[in-house]
């Protein structure tokens, strides 16, 4: 009998587990994929760390936290620096003084960008959205949402933005300075020689069972631990009783190529919507590798998400949002079973916020 069982090897219950080993607790970790690390694993292909389940760049603002991480790796100062490529004309992200003077070549200074956007939004403004489309009109305009936001959106969410609510977008950031940089957080970077490194040093010493489906034998792994901690989806849990929950799903594509230089960037939006990939993923470059004779690349494709397929971005609007509840509901009365992460909690979450949610969800028990 162990004092916890762990369900999922990610960042949530790799922490959890690293902090009750350190308190002298037995843990059972198990994992129904071929390796530990959940989305963030990394693996080394020629030399380069790939990012499998798409790019995660580590970013918080909170110095506790970056202080944590920096105890299991030495991050490099890699800054998030995002590239759209619309049609045959290239911008930089997040929407800033680079990307104005771009899009409209007599735009030059702050004033003069603040003037356009305005101008465009009050052309375009309807005073109460109903949709996507109208909604971020009013926001940035025609011009940037032609160009840099209708084309991904759509993809990223599989329906045109006329079909989308509005309260979907609440805010579109723009600065109105020349500064790329796409997180406003003060410690960001990835960790030097990949994330799996990470979570290999938070579960030393720790019993892994990889391959481990806990759905197969449910009851049994139950039995095993005083405590359980549960971070795979919380409506497979309770076999959708109340209906299954909503994610949209991502396809990777990757290429090794003989190539050392593929795109120049690490992170490649494509915005135009006849190209159905919404990015490229250039991985050598989160590390500043400029030494290997080959490169991979990773084109992500947005798609629909069916039982049964690797669920990545929860669907946060209103009829997911009740419907969680319920779930939510039925996980507060558990008193063996902890819901944790972001398929247990049904969120999407950054890096730093999975972390102090663990750390938090430790202090209660």
């Amino acid at each position: 009998m162990y004092d916890y069982l762990i369900v999922g090897s990610g960042l949530f219950g790799a922490v959890c587990a690293y902090e009750l080993k350190k308190r002298g607790k037995s843990v059972l970790v198990i994992e129904k994929r071929p390796h530990i690390g959940g989305n963030i694993y990394t693996e080394n292909v020629d030399g380069i760390n790939v990012h499998r389940y798409g790019a995660h760049i580590f970013h918080t603002h909170n110095k506790q936290i970056w202080d944590y991480i920096n105890g299991f790796a030495e991050f490099n100062n890699y800054i998030n620096q995002p590239v759209a490529r619309y049609k045959k004309e290239c911008y930089n992200l997040p929407f800033n003084m680079n990307t104005f003077t771009k899009l409209w070549p007599d735009v030059f200074t702050p004033a003069e960008a603040m003037k356009r956007i305005e101008e465009e939004r009050a052309e375009g403004y309807t005073q109460n959205p109903a949709n996507l489309e109208e909604q971020a009109i009013n926001l940035v305009g025609k011009t940037i949402y032609e160009k840099l936001v209708k084309g991904y959106t759509e993809k990223q969410w599989g329906r045109k933005c006329t079909e989308l609510p509005a309260f979907i977008i609440k805010r579109l950031p723009v600065r109105f300075t020349f500064d790329n940089n796409y997180f406003n957080d003060r410690y960001q970077g990835i960790p030097v020689g990949g994330y799996t490194a990470i979570i290999e040093k938070m579960l030393d010493g720790v019993e892994v069972k990889l391959g481990c489906d806990f759905f197969e034998d449910r009851e049994k792994y139950l039995a095993m631990a005083e405590k359980v901690i549960y971070t795979g989806a919380i409506d497979r849990y309770y076999d959708y009783c109340y209906g299954a929950l909503e994610y949209r799903s991502v396809r990777f594509e990757t290429e090794i190529l003989d190539i050392p230089n593929y795109q120049g960037n690490a992170v490649i939006n494509y915005t135009e919507y006849e190209v159905p990939y919404t990015r490229i993923i250039e991985h050598k470059h989160f590390e500043f590798d400029s030494t290997s004779p080959k490169t991979v690349i990773s084109r992500e494709y947005s798609s629909t998400w069916k039982l049964g397929d690797e669920p990545y971005y929860p669907v946060n609007d209103e009829k997911n949002g009740a419907l969680y509840q319920k779930y939510k509901a039925l996980a507060d009365r558990e008193e063996k079973v902890i819901f944790g992460g972001r398929l247990g909690q049904y969120r999407y979450y950054d890096m730093d916020d999975v972390i102090e949610s663990a750390l938090n969800a430790l202090k209660t028990l």
